[in-house]
């Protein structure tokens, strides 16, 4: 019998699970890293874990400390859950905006939770803006210091993914992996994977599933200027965590991270809420499988990636949480109907 000796140690090595619509749609073997399995639900329980660890590392997080970010949610149920076991505390600035589910478990986990609206970034009411000043207001209040994650910049994100996540695939695989596609939001996972997967294999494609209303897609489809190559520079600042024109939560942003500076794409795709949806929905009643959104739009990028290179390759993406985290919007047929958006018959029923 294994061990384990703390909840962190239980974060990471997912399996990566056969997706049977996608891959009879189009040929290939696809397949979903299933991240929800980590021990707060989601891929970002990496994230925390990295940015906490490197923190930790560098002297900036001292015992009994505090650690501030601003978040769709998932990041600040990781940070909170891994501060909870390594005796760290949390302050979450969220926009009022993200789902209830993960607002009543930031709750339950006892983070200290701000709920900001849901503001452009020109505003100083942005999420971004207001976990900043909290994090400089607490560096000289707490009496052990506070530490701001920043993980849109912060190059811990892009690291654990690449140390673990990455490797992980490969293994998973034994090296006979094609392609790997995700959406991105902090930018952590694709940079990170795709700098594992090209190390061993070179030819690997790495791909961008964007949502409707991001701006990545278009700029890795931008004509490259002179002397610059097809690579994201973090020369924007920071928008909103998610899209006014998806219901997805916690991909698709107004700026370039900084976690993808110099990350080049072979294939791109931008993936509309009517796409997306029923693949999620499709996974959960013939697959037993349940995701939330940003799933759907991996799963969509990952079928749009197959039909490029053709049936017979090997792709891999990311199921980023489970779908109880949006039961209230999601799975929800008013609101759905509300936004004009599509739903099976059998939820309605």
């Amino acid at each position: 019998m294994t061990n384990r000796t703390g909840i962190t140690d239980l974060i990471g090595n997912t399996p990566l699970l056969y997706l049977r619509e996608a891959s009879e749609l189009t040929g290939c073997q696809i397949y979903g890293k299933a991240e929800f399995m980590n021990p707060g639900g989601s891929v970002k329980d990496r994230t925390a874990l990295g940015i906490i660890r490197a923190a930790e590392a560098s002297g900036e997080l001292r015992p009994g400390g505090v650690i501030v970010e601003g978040t769709a949610g998932n990041t600040g149920i990781g940070l909170t859950l891994v501060a909870n076991a390594l005796g760290y505390q949390s302050v979450i600035v969220m926009p009022q905006t993200a789902s209830l589910e993960k607002i009543s478990q930031l709750e339950m986990l006892g983070a200290d939770l701000i709920l900001v609206p849901n503001a452009p970034y020109s505003s100083s009411q942005h999420y971004i803006h207001t976990a900043r000043q909290v994090a400089q207001g607490r560096a000289h209040s707490e009496p052990n210091g506070a530490t701001w994650a920043q993980q849109f910049d912060n190059p811990a994100n892009r690291r654990i993914h690449r140390d673990t996540t990455g490797q992980e695939i490969w293994q998973q695989t034994s090296g006979n992996i094609d392609g790997f596609i995700c959406a991105v939001g902090t930018g952590g996972t694709l940079a990170g994977v795709a700098d594992a997967l090209r190390a061993h294999k070179p030819a690997v494609k790495i791909g961008l599933a964007d949502p409707a209303g991001s701006a990545l897609y278009s700029h890795f489809n931008a004509p490259p200027q002179a002397g610059q190559g097809q690579s994201a520079t973090a020369q924007s600042e920071p928008g909103p965590s998610t899209t006014a024109q998806s219901i997805a939560e916690g991909i698709g942003v107004s700026f370039v991270p900084g976690n993808l500076d110099g990350l080049s794409v072979d294939f791109s795709c931008q993936i509309d809420d009517d796409t997306a949806l029923p693949f999620a929905f499709n996974l959960l009643k013939h697959e037993g499988i349940s995701v939330g959104g940003s799933s759907g739009v991996n799963i969509a990028g990952a079928v749009a990636m197959a039909r490029e290179l053709g049936p017979g390759h090997t792709i891999v993406t990311v199921l980023c949480d489970a779908g109880s985290r949006y039961h209230s919007k999601l799975f929800n047929p008013e609101f759905l109907m509300r936004h004009k958006l599509p739903f099976p018959a059998w939820m309605a029923s």
